[in-house]
């Protein structure tokens, strides 16, 4: 696998980021990224990613390019397992990276986060794949027995 980030890896849909902001979505936060993801079906990379940081935070644009550069400096480095898994599930993500602190931190901190980030993103996709195929086989259970019955 290619270790770059491509532009179709980037979230750039109005719909899909008022979507995830809007409710619906899940997210959690490992100090200092807040990571906010959303199954989707209308993007052409199994991952498209947003990164923010807030102008609350940092006035200064060099700042704020500093930390963007970095979140995606991390995710491009270690995204390949969570590539990996929405690929063999036939999965898609849209999945927004928030920086939280207002402090400037050295890029071996922001990967070792993301590290952590993107493993409980794959952590939680996959069991939420399991349930759901639990659940249709159940489901397909119940009507193969309720047809027996009949």
């Amino acid at each position: 696998m290619l270790n770059t980030l491509h532009k179709s890896e980037r979230l750039d849909k109005k719909k899909v980021i008022d979507k995830m902001f809007s409710g619906g979505a899940r997210s959690f936060s490992v100090f200092p990224l807040r990571v906010v993801y959303l199954p989707v079906e209308e993007l052409e990379a199994p991952v498209s990613i947003l990164v923010s940081v807030s102008k609350r935070r940092f006035k200064r644009a060099v700042k704020r390019n500093r930390v963007k550069r970095q979140i995606r400096e991390a995710y491009r480095k270690n995204k390949h397992g969570l590539l990996q898994a929405l690929q063999d599930e036939g999965r898609q993500l849209a999945v927004a990276f928030i920086y939280l602190s207002d402090r400037l931190v050295d890029s071996v901190e922001i990967e070792e986060r993301m590290k952590i980030a993107l493993a409980r993103i794959t952590e939680k996709v996959l069991a939420d794949v399991a349930v759901q195929k639990a659940g249709e086989n159940a489901a397909s259970a119940e009507e193969t027995g309720s047809a027996g019955q009949s």
